[in-house]
């Protein structure tokens, strides 16, 4: 079931605009904090495998969305087998 759009904060849950601007917010928010916590995994150990099954997304997919960018970063993931 959808909530209400006046209960995530829209100012007029008539206005398609205010309900479309919050699917855009809520998807910015879901993805900094998937790469927040994909990011926090690799750090605590996890392998890319790991990550992807609990993103429920291929190894190939996580892999290329955020190896680049945790490179960059500094961090290191656990290679398949140990």
């Amino acid at each position: 079931m959808v909530a209400p759009m006046s209960s995530i904060g829209a100012t007029d849950p008539q206005d398609p605009g205010d309900g479309l601007a919050a699917v855009v917010a809520l998807r910015r928010l879901a993805d900094r904090l998937e790469a927040a916590m994909v990011e926090r995994a690799l750090r605590e150990g996890w392998s890319w495998t790991e990550v992807a099954e609990a993103l429920g997304v291929t190894r190939q997919a996580v892999h290329k969305k955020y190896a680049r960018r945790l490179a960059a970063a500094g961090v290191e993931a656990r290679r398949r087998g140990g």
